[in-house]
């Protein structure tokens, strides 16, 4: 076995690279797949995603070709979305950069025109999903008389979205004598009748998912109840404060409950799903990656071919489905041998269903106890001190001395710092949450399942959306200041592309709807009503 990347023998100009890109010791699928791949054998891996796979099959791509005067690719990547197209490109221009290998992208959503400009300048490793793939090929764009390296990557996953045929076909037209690689988290039979058709003795690797999901992600659920979910959350958030936090839920009209609720509560949050228009899914992933926003929540869907490096914890806000969308799930942390954190969120009725997926998926979820009140507070209170410190390190409260002075005239210095403090982090309150075993029981609202929304809460639709560059905050303001309500008796506020949905107390909803009817936002007119009961998934 091979414990370092100067043991397979490879140009020391590419040892550089993989320095430079930070690369200390090869990952477990690596160690096992880049020997046989450098010798020109066709590979089966067996991996989850997260595992280092693109280095994989990057490394022996760029070592075997150079930089040449033809303008037709030598190699191949087939991958199942748009998103992972262009990060397996990305790392592979890493790659090949030293030795200028270079690799473009093409997909479906992206002009088409531009991508036959890219090619026509000439290209040597073209990463691209199987659809767009055969458009080229039929406008003769795409010429693959030169290949010599084949890879379908999460061949699987293109399998599960139809592009079974697509796959054979692009393989068809390619040289018999090429090299193939083929990795995949499982191998279903139409998986298996592809290599044994269209691959030449392949070399079969695998790595222990049990072994990768174990070893590297630390798996955690909390018993709560449904209602109990998001103060649950943020209790965890306040006290580990993680670097990249991505939330699964089930549903859209979740992913936008949730994330509009965190803004409102001052986290750095964003939400994708199927709704959201490519270019701004887009712009939310970019924010992501840039540390922008730091919470990412997410419907399994969205999530499909995102591939960040850095997400630290991984939340269930809602239990997955099925053991395969579990380990899918919490594979987004701890990559790259890196160590992560998935933490599940089960209501009492759950519980069973929890304990089918870690059979199944043949891991072990420990049970963990929720921070303390008391843990919050001190984790709140610290973060409080570090934000201070970087104001008087900047030295932008200085012109605040003048009003200082007059105030310590009518009060004591200490009483005056607390006083402000008070002001700003409140009476630093922390809600109770019944961590007790069984149904809710009398004076709390019954699990309502997904999508539910608060107990004594009216929910009113508006005419006003994310094209109308509206943020939550925006609208938080707005409503407060016309219908004189505390901004903190607001609850989840939803936003689309064109409407948006607002939770108001019951009590209350007739006042706001009178009082903020008709107003403008953002410079529109916005028409208010209550909303149907109709859950939107």
């Amino acid at each position: 076995m091979y414990d370092r990347f100067y043991e397979f023998g490879i140009s020391d100009e590419l040892l550089t690279t993989l320095s430079e890109m930070g690369f200390e010791e090869p990952t477990q699928i690596q160690k096992i797949s880049i020997p046989p791949a450098l010798k020109g054998k066709d590979i089966i891996g067996v991996a989850q995603t997260g595992t280092g796979k693109t280095a994989s099959f990057g490394i022996p791509i760029v070592e075997k070709e150079a930089r040449g005067q033809s303008k037709k690719p030598a190699a191949l990547i087939l991958v199942p979305t748009r998103e992972l197209a262009m990060q397996v490109a990305q790392e592979m221009n890493k790659i090949g950069k030293i030795k200028g290998v270079i690799s473009a992208p093409i997909y479906g959503g992206q002009s088409i025109e531009r991508q036959i400009k890219s090619l026509r300048k000439g290209v040597d490793v073209v990463v691209g999903t199987p659809g767009r793939v055969i458009d080229h090929i039929k406008r003769k764009t795409l010429q693959l008389s030169q290949i010599s390296t084949v890879v379908l990557d999460e061949a699987d996953e293109m399998l599960n979205m139809g592009f079974i045929e697509d796959m054979e076909t692009i393989l068809s037209e390619t040289p018999a004598d090429r090299q193939t690689m083929l990795f995949s988290a499982t191998m279903p039979e139409q998986i298996i009748k592809i290599s044994k058709k269209y691959m030449n003795a392949p070399k079969k690797v695998r790595v222990d998912t049990k072994e990768l999901v174990a070893a590297k992600i630390k798996q955690l659920f909390y018993e709560v109840r449904q209602g109990d979910k998001i103060k649950a959350l943020t209790r965890i958030l306040d006290v580990q404060d993680p670097a990249l936090t991505l939330i699964f839920c089930h549903t859209k009209r979740d992913v936008d409950d949730l994330a509009g609720k965190l803004q409102t509560m001052g986290y750095d949050a964003g939400g994708i799903h199927g709704d959201f228009t490519q270019s701004a899914r887009d712009d939310m992933m970019r924010k992501f990656k840039k540390g922008e926003i730091d919470i990412l929540v997410a419907t399994d869907v969205a999530a499909r071919g995102l591939d960040i490096n850095d997400v630290t914890h991984v939340f269930n806000f809602s239990i997955p489905q099925n053991p395969d969308s579990y380990v899918h799930r919490i594979g987004r942390t701890g990559r790259a041998g890196k160590k992560g954190i998935a933490i599940t969120f089960v209501t009492p009725r759950e519980y069973r269903h929890l304990r089918l997926i870690e059979r199944i998926a043949k891991t072990k979820i420990t049970k963990g106890k929720l921070p303390t009140k008391d843990e919050v507070r001190h984790a709140r209170e610290k973060e409080l001190t570090d934000e201070l410190d970087s104001v008087i390190e900047e030295g932008t409260h200085r012109k605040f001395f003048p009003l200082v002075k007059e105030l310590a005239v009518k009060y004591d210095i200490e009483e005056l710092a607390a006083a402000a403090i008070s002001f700003i982090m409140g009476d630093m309150e922390v809600e109770h949450i019944d961590e007790s075993r069984g149904e809710a029981g009398p004076g709390r609202r019954a699990d309502k399942g997904r999508g539910s929304h608060s107990a004594n809460m009216t929910r009113l639709f508006l005419t006003i959306g994310r094209k109308d560059k509206i943020k939550v905050g925006d609208m938080v303001r707005a409503i407060a200041m016309k219908s004189k309500m505390p901004g903190k008796n607001i609850g989840n506020i939803a936003l689309f592309d064109d409407y948006s949905f607002v939770e108001v107390p019951s009590d209350m909803a007739d006042q706001v709807v009178a009082s903020i009817n008709n107003m403008m936002i953002g410079g529109r007119k916005v028409r208010v009503k209550p909303a149907r009961n109709k859950e939107r998934r």
